[in-house]
């Protein structure tokens, strides 16, 4: 079997070097170039890096700025026709409500002319109609008349056996019709 020993294999710190950033004799030397680096570094960033991140800061704020611009130029030109249109539409009532006014104004003109006409063909056909009444209710008197005359002198003659005078008939018809 093998043989284990509790011996350490470590030399102590003496015997081997430390950790190199850790050593106090390179410090100059590692901030001389710690320095190096930073100024490498920043001259990169200030001649390279950083121009670059600013002029593609600034064509986006400038694409952003004019997109802005025909946003509201668009907005302007949305409300313009919105302000033409609304305008537009109430000229289109405003002409509408005129026209149906006049169409109704001159239906109502058409319609009275045509009432008044109507009315003078009815008064004149009216007019005739009372003037044939009147002329047929004359003859229809006058032919009653002498038929009451007749029969009033037939039912006399018949009644009493004697003739009585036309005159003194036509006269007491009369009476009777004018009552």
């Amino acid at each position: 079997m093998a043989e284990t020993s509790n011996a350490h294999t470590e030399a102590p710190s003496g015997g081997a070097k430390s950790f190199p950033p850790f050593e106090s004799d390179t410090f100059a030397s590692q901030l001389f170039w710690l320095g190096i680096a930073f100024v490498l570094l920043y001259v990169v960033m200030a001649k390279v890096a950083l121009p670059r991140i600013a002029g593609i800061m600034a064509a986006r704020r400038e694409s952003v700025d004019r997109d802005l611009g025909a946003a509201a130029q668009l907005k302007a030109d949305a409300e313009a026709a919105l302000q033409a249109y609304e305008k537009t539409l109430a000229e289109a009532r405003t002409r509408a409500q005129t026209l149906a006014g006049e169409t109704r104004a001159k239906l109502n003109a058409e319609a009275e002319e045509a009432r008044k006409e109507l009315e003078a063909a009815l008064h004149t056909k009216l007019a005739e109609a009372e003037r044939t009444i009147a002329d047929t209710k004359a003859r229809a008197m006058s032919s009653v008349r002498g038929i009451a005359s007749e029969a009033a002198g037939a039912i006399v003659g018949k009644l009493t056996g004697l003739a009585p005078a036309e005159h003194a008939v036509a006269e007491a018809v009369d009476a009777v019709l004018k009552r």
